[in-house]
C-alpha cells in the first residue's frame, strides 16, 4: 500500500520541488553561482576599474534613495576599498532635490569635485543625456542597474544591466528564467583571460587593438563591444540563467568579478556583504528564486552575526532578535525604518547607518529612524483618507489616477499600494507642486504600469519603473489626459477578469487536523518566504465559524474561530474587509497561513486569514 502524501509533501509538489530538486532548493548551494562575466558589458566594467585602480581615480558611487540602491552603494563603499581604491566617495540624490535617478545637476555637482569615475547603482539605464553630459565634462561612467531599458544604451563605458538580455533575446527566458538548461548552467567564477566563458567577452580576444582600448577605458570600446553584442550572443549558449536580480544583487556580481582581477578581498570573504545583498534583495520586492533566494537564504545567516553596527543598532529598534531574523524582519522591520529617510527628508541619513562605524552614532540614527517612520505612517494614513474621497469619484475607470497639492510624492507610492489593495485596481497617486506633479503607481496582474507611462510620452516630463511599481513626472495640467490616456492604454490590453489574479492561491487543500506545529517547522525550510516564493496558503472548506470577535480601535481587525470535524484553530485578518465578519453557525471556505503563537507561555497554531467566502 502507498502511504498518503503528507500536507507538506503536497506543499512542496504544487511548487514543482520535486525530489530531485528539494535539496538544493531547500538549502541553496552558494558555490553554485552565476558567472558574473555572462552579464552584459562586466568585462569592459572590470577592464576600466583595472585601470581606475592602478591610477587611483577618483570615483563616486552614484545610488539610488531606497534601499535596494543604498544597500548597492554600501556594497560597493565596502568592496572597492577592500580592493584598495582609496578615493572613493558616494552620492544619494535627494528626492526632493535632484528626484530620481541621475540628473544632469547631479552630474555636474559630482564633476566638479574632481571625480574620473561615477558607477551608477540601481539606476542610469536610461539616463542618455546625463550621462553625455559626464562624458562632455571629461567624466567615465558606469552603470550598474536592473530597470527597464531602452533599445539603445546610453553612452556609458558599460551598462551591466541583466534586463539587456531580456530586451535583446526575449524568446530565450520566461519570467526572467533562460529556458534551455544547458545554455545556462550555473557555474564557478572564472577568471577574465578566460575567453571563451562568455558569449559577451568573446570579441575581448579578437585583436590587441581591443585590449589597448580597454587600457585606456575609451567610449570607443564600449561602443564596439555593445555593437558586437547581439550577434555574439546569438552564436553562444551562453546566456546569464537568471535576470531578475536586484540592483544590490547586481553590485554585488561587479563585486565578485573584481575578486577575479584585484587582491584584497579574497573569495568567499566577499559572503560578508550578503547582509546587505539580502536586505536590497528582499526590500525590492524582486522574485525569491534562483540567485536571489540563494542571496537571501545565506545573507539572513550572515545578518544573524552582522559586523555592521548600523544594521545591529537598526535591528535593535525595530525589536529584531538577529538569531530569529527572517525575511518579514527585513521586508516589514528594517525596511520601512530605512525607506522612511528619504520618503521624508533625506536618504543620506539611512546610508550614514549602514557605514557606521561606532555603535553609539550608528544606534542615535536608528532611533532617527524609527521616529520619521513613525511620522511617515501618520502622515501616509492622512494622504490615505484624502485618497479614497478621490478615488471614489473615479471609480468606474479601470486605472485610478488620484492628485492633490501637499500629497508627500515620497510616501505617495504606499498610498498607491494601499487603494490598490482596497479598489483592486492599478493606482497612480500625484502630489500637484504647481506647475508639476510627480507620483508613483502600482500595478498587479497583466497590467504593466511602466508600459502605461511609456504609452503617455508625450503628455509627461519623464517617467519609468517596472511592471508593477513606477514613478511618474508631468505638467499639473496634463492629468486629466494623462488619466484618460493610461485608462485608454488598459483599455486596448482587452485583459479579462484582473481582480480574480489577486485572490490567493492554495498550494493544498487542508483538513484542520492537519495543522499542527510540526507542520509549522516543516514548512519554515521554504524560508525566505517573499515575491516568487509566499508563505505557503492553505484552504479549507465546508468549515464552520464557531466565534467571532471584533478587535482593534475601531473594530477593523476580526477573529474567527473555525472548526471542522472536532478541531479547532483561531484565523484573524487585519483590517479585514466587511464579508470577513462572520457569524457564528455559519459555514464558510477560507484560504490562510499557519504560524505558531506564543502567548503567555502557551503555544498554539493560528491561522492569518487571507480569503472568505461563505457557502451557500
Amino acid at each position: 500500500m502507498v502511504a498518503a502524501m503528507s500536507l507538506f509533501e503536497k506543499i512542496l509538489k504544487a511548487r514543482g520541488i520535486t525530489p530531485e530538486k528539494r535539496a538544493v532548493f531547500l538549502s541553496p548551494d552558494y558555490e553554485k553561482k552565476h558567472d558574473p562575466f555572462l552579464l552584459p558589458d562586466m568585462q569592459v566594467a572590470v577592464d576600466r576599474l583595472v585601470v581606475a585602480h592602478d591610477k587611483q581615480e577618483k570615483i563616486t558611487i552614484y545610488g539610488d534613495y531606497d534601499i535596494d540602491g543604498l544597500t548597492a552603494t554600501t556594497v560597493l563603499i565596502d568592496a572597492l576599498r577592500s580592493f584598495g581604491f582609496e578615493h572613493v566617495k558616494s552620492f544619494i540624490p535627494n528626492r526632493f532635490v535632484e528626484g530620481y535617478g541621475l540628473t544632469i545637476d547631479a552630474v555636474e555637482k559630482i564633476a566638479a569635485t574632481g571625480a574620473d569615475l561615477i558607477i551608477t547603482v540601481d539606476c542610469g539605464s536610461l539616463s542618455h543625456k546625463e550621462i553625455a553630459r559626464a562624458n562632455e565634462l571629461g567624466v567615465d561612467v558606469i552603470v550598474t542597474d536592473h530597470h527597464n531599458v531602452a533599445d539603445t544604451p546610453p553612452p556609458a563605458v558599460a551598462t551591466i544591466n541583466p534586463k539587456r538580455l531580456l530586451h535583446d533575446f526575449p524568446e530565450m527566458y520566461e519570467k526572467f528564467v533562460l529556458k534551455s538548461k544547458s545554455a545556462g548552467t550555473a557555474s564557478p567564477l572564472r577568471a577574465p583571460d578566460n575567453c571563451e566563458v562568455s558569449s559577451l567577452r568573446v570579441e575581448d580576444c579578437l585583436s590587441e587593438a581591443s585590449s589597448a582600448d580597454a587600457k585606456e577605458g575609451t567610449p570607443e570600446l564600449s561602443r564596439r563591444r555593445t555593437a558586437g553584442l547581439a550577434g555574439a550572443a546569438a552564436s553562444s549558449s551562453k546566456l546569464y540563467p537568471f535576470l531578475d536580480i536586484p540592483g544590490v544583487g547586481v553590485a554585488f556580481k561587479l563585486v565578485q568579478a573584481l575578486q577575479t582581477v584585484l587582491p584584497g578581498l579574497p573569495i568567499g570573504q566577499e559572503k560578508w556583504l550578503l547582509d546587505l545583498v539580502a536586505l536590497g534583495t528582499v526590500c525590492d520586492v524582486v522574485t525569491l528564486i534562483d540567485e536571489n533566494r540563494m542571496h537571501v537564504f545565506w545573507g539572513l545567516k550572515v545578518l544573524a552575526q552582522t559586523r555592521r553596527p548600523g544594521l545591529k543598532a537598526l535591528m535593535a529598534v525595530a525589536s529584531v532578535r538577529p538569531k530569529a531574523v527572517s525575511a518579514r524582519s527585513l521586508g516589514f522591520g528594517l525596511g520601512p525604518r530605512m525607506n522612511a529617510s528619504g520618503r521624508l527628508e533625506t536618504a543620506q541619513y539611512s546610508l550614514d547607518l549602514l557605514t557606521a562605524t561606532d555603535g553609539l552614532r550608528a544606534l542615535e540614527i536608528a532611533n532617527q529612524l524609527d521616529a520619521m517612520n513613525k511620522a511617515r505612517r501618520s502622515e501616509q494614513d492622512e494622504i490615505l483618507k484624502a485618497a479614497i474621497i478621490q478615488a471614489e469619484e473615479f471609480a468606474d475607470l479601470p486605472v485610478l489616477v488620484v492628485s492633490a497639492p501637499g500629497w508627500n510624492h515620497g510616501i505617495v507610492g504606499i498610498v498607491a499600494a494601499k487603494l490598490l489593495e482596497r479598489y483592486k485596481k492599478p493606482t497612480f497617486v500625484l502630489e500637484e507642486m504647481g506647475e508639476a506633479a510627480k507620483g508613483s503607481a502600482r500595478s498587479y496582474g497583466d497590467f504593466s504600469a511602466a508600459d502605461a507611462i511609456r504609452a503617455s510620452d508625450d503628455i509627461i516630463t519623464k517617467g519609468g519603473g517596472h511592471t508593477f511599481a513606477a514613478g511618474v513626472t508631468l505638467p499639473t495640467k496634463n492629468i486629466p489626459a494623462f488619466r484618460k490616456r493610461v485608462n485608454d492604454f488598459y483599455r486596448s490590453q482587452k485583459l479579462m477578469n484582473q481582480p480574480l489574479l489577486l485572490l490567493p492561491k492554495e498550494d493544498s487543500e487542508a483538513g484542520l487536523h492537519e495543522l499542527d506545529e510540526a507542520l509549522v517547522d516543516a514548512m519554515k525550510q521554504l524560508e525566505p518566504f517573499g515575491n516568487g516564493n509566499p508563505q505557503p496558503i492553505l484552504k479549507s472548506t465546508n468549515v464552520v465559524v464557531v466565534n467571532q470577535r471584533k478587535m482593534g480601535t475601531e473594530s477593523q481587525h476580526v477573529k474567527l474561530t473555525l472548526e471542522m470535524q472536532g478541531h479547532k484553530i483561531d484565523t484573524i485578518a487585519f483590517n479585514a474587509p466587511a464579508h470577513f465578519f462572520v457569524e457564528p453557525g455559519e459555514t464558510v471556505t477560507v484560504w490562510y497561513t499557519v504560524d505558531v503563537n506564543e502567548w503567555n507561555g502557551r503555544r498554539s497554531v493560528e491561522g492569518q486569514l487571507l480569503h472568505l467566502e461563505t457557502n451557500d
